[in-house]
């Protein structure tokens, strides 16, 4: 894609992967549109980066996804590219005796699918009149191969790269091009209640979020469809990502 001169709408974009994203974006002088779900936050993303504008929505919430869709796409009608980055990570324990926080796994079912769904869905008829539009859904190398003690995390992401598929088949004549990014563990503060997830000495280190940021600005200048950075690229060719879209293309010719 481009890397300058868009109009970019990024969800989950005051923390982590979605903020950083949102400033390099901001930096080669994009005009990005932030979206999250805290005001104190969302206004210091503005303080820190002129120009940058945002909007406070969670998309949970699908009256609310359509409203700031009509909103953002009123006051920036150049709007072409949209960031499907939203999502929260939580640990869950199905062993006999476990209680079942039902609450908790419909908020990342919610939030993690479909949330993507409803943002895609609130954008895809404006971008489908921009002469070159990109859709970038954000899953994870865990999509792949999970992770047991994030049993609902892993499946929502899973989802999420089954359904960019579909889509992306759906989409083929269009103006569209639908992307899937995917990390690996990054020190974000996902899963980690407010600050970059600690891990035991010895063990595996999450990818620090400068360096993810910086490898994803140069995958996402190529034209690959699926952009799995460090070591997510093992998780998805654990997968054997090449024989599911031999497979799928058969299915679906």
């Amino acid at each position: 894609m481009q890397m300058r001169g868009n109009t970019i709408f990024i969800t989950g974009g005051t923390s982590g992967i979605g903020r950083g994203l949102a400033e390099a974006f901001h930096r080669c002088g994009n005009q990005v549109i932030v979206a999250g779900r805290r005001q104190q936050l969302l206004d210091e993303m503005r303080q820190a980066n002129p120009g940058m504008r945002s909007f406070l929505l969670d998309v949970t919430d699908a009256e609310a996804v359509r409203e700031v869709a009509r909103k953002a796409i009123a006051e920036f009608p150049a709007l072409n590219c949209v960031f499907n980055n939203a999502g929260v990570q939580r640990g869950a324990d199905f062993t006999p005796g476990q209680t079942l926080d039902e609450r908790a796994i419909l908020a990342e079912i919610n939030t993690n699918i479909l949330g993507v769904i409803r943002v895609a869905s609130a954008f895809l008829p404006h971008l489908a009149t921009r002469p070159a539009a990109t859709l970038v859904n954000v899953s994870s190398g865990l999509a792949f191969v999970p992770m047991a003690r994030y049993a609902v995390y892993c499946a929502t992401k899973a989802a999420v790269h089954s359904w960019t598929l579909s889509l992306r088949h759906q989409l083929r004549n269009s103006n569209v091009k639908v992307r899937e990014l995917i990390p690996p563990w990054v020190a974000t503060e996902l899963g980690g209640m407010g600050k970059p997830a600690q891990t035991p000495a010895g063990g595996n280190q999450p990818m620090p979020l400068a360096a993810f940021i910086a490898e994803t600005m140069k995958e996402l200048e190529t034209d690959a469809e699926e952009i799995a950075i460090a070591d997510a690229k093992r998780l998805a060719a654990a997968a054997s990502p090449d024989t599911v879209k031999t497979v799928f293309s058969r299915m679906n010719s």
